[in-house]
């Protein structure tokens, strides 16, 4: 049994260190429902970990960096999420609109070269709904200092001068230049996507046309920059008020001023993502109910990602936290079978789900960063086991797409009819 493991083991590291040759000269893209990389079908697991920046902005602690990369590369994870801001207050990367502290900057950047060494993908949030590092609250406020009269933090949206602040953030940080690697951010294929904000919302207007028009507006800002990556919006998955219909019973009032489907529909986003935090949201529920919850939860969005966007489904946070009345690990492990199960089996039948991302990654020496929900992989053996499990079926499917692919094209080159 442990040669096998090892085996293992040494399988998925091998294979992850031909995506990080693969990743060192070579965007992702997508093409329809699929993310592709150079011409193949790419699916992967990975982990959010909005804490990277922030401990590497101090050279005596971007061990736990190293080694988070290190782990999760192990185990077959190769996309990380990681927050591009900081806005004002203590370690701010931005401590006022525009200016800029270069050791935070720094931190970034040893970020986005560490993840290269270690074959893993980012995706990067520019700017937090919440308070929490500064985010949409600070901006607002920023604003309010020069003279602006805001009376909701949702103005973020629609004030000029916000709106603004907001795109030289995104400048900034997309024209930045690496001073580890010498390489432009927008430039640098390490970077899987670019999320405009972190769980965006606007509760002020239900019905999501307000978050549709700043959308629409942001996406172009971003991709007159840069090209290159993807771009998607940082969406939890809920329906506006004009779709009820698509609401879950138990959510009808839980509306936060999106809507999964125009939202995402926007030309230039080109992947959908999705939350699901059932014990946050459904409280006081059983376990049995989370899970049926995360299920349906996941097959709607999957078949609206389907039918309707047909663009790619990236699951970018999900998880169970032990702060849960009644809470043992083998319940958290349920739910991260069922949901690695959902996306496997939408890869396998050529769906649109891709992969997903539990919150969150950490490792020794961080407990002052625990909030119930995170992974210490040397600490929970069974639960890194299925994460390392799931990532294999994963990377095989990928595998046998691409062997797939190779085999049509040579057909095609013969003069046979098309591959369906």
């Amino acid at each position: 049994m442990r040669l096998t493991i090892l085996l293992g083991v040494f399988l998925i590291l091998l294979s992850s260190q031909n995506l990080q040759a693969q990743a060192a000269d070579s965007f992702i893209s997508t093409n329809g429902l699929h993310f592709t990389l150079n011409g193949s079908l790419f699916f992967s697991n990975g982990f959010n970990a909005y804490w990277l920046m922030i401990v590497a902005s101090d050279p005596s602690q971007r061990d736990k960096v190293s080694t988070a990369f290190k782990e999760a590369s192990i185990n077959g994870l190769t996309i990380a999420r990681p927050g591009a801001f900081n806005d004002g207050g203590s370690s701010a990367l931005q401590y006022s609109p525009g200016s800029y502290n270069e050791h935070m900057f720094k931190g970034l950047d040893f970020v986005i070269s560490e993840a290269r060494r270690y074959g893993i993908w980012l995706i990067l949030s520019l700017v937090n709904n919440y308070d929490n590092f500064g985010g949409k609250p600070q901006y607002v406020q920023w604003a309010r200092n020069q003279g602006e009269s805001i009376g909701s933090d949702d103005e973020f949206f629609t004030n000029n001068v916000v709106k603004g602040y907001y795109k030289n953030h995104v400048k900034s940080v997309l024209t930045r230049n690496n001073t580890l690697t010498g390489v432009a951010y927008k430039d640098d294929p390490t970077i899987f996507a670019w999320e405009l904000m972190n769980e965006a919302r606007c509760p002020l207007d239900t019905s999501g046309k307000t978050l549709q028009a700043w959308i629409a507006e942001m996406s172009a800002h971003v991709k007159s920059i840069d090209s290159n990556h993807l771009l998607e919006v940082g969406l939890e998955g809920f329906y506006a008020s004009s779709s009820p219909s698509k609401l879950p019973k138990n959510l009808t009032g839980f509306q936060v001023g999106t809507d999964f489907i125009s939202n995402n529909q926007i030309s230039r986003i080109d992947f959908a993502t999705l939350h699901s935090y059932p014990d946050q949201w459904i409280p006081n529920s059983s376990d049995h109910a989370e899970l049926q919850f995360s299920n349906n939860w996941l097959d709607a969005h999957i078949r609206d990602a389907n039918n309707i966007l047909h663009k790619p489904l990236l699951i970018a946070e999900f998880g169970k936290s032990m702060k849960d009345p009644g809470y043992n690990n083998s319940k958290r492990d349920a739910l991260f079978q069922a949901v690695y199960f959902k996306v496997y089996q939408s890869a396998r039948r050529g769906g649109a789900a891709a992969g997903c991302l539990f919150w969150q990654l950490l490792v020794e020496g961080m407990d002052s960063l625990k909030d119930g929900y995170e992974i210490q992989m040397n600490e929970t053996p069974m639960t890194t086991r299925i994460i390392h499990s799931q990532c294999g079926r994963l990377q095989h499917l990928t595998k046998l797409y691409a062997k797939k692919s190779r085999h049509c094209k040579a057909r095609e080159a013969k003069g046979h009819e098309k591959c369906s």
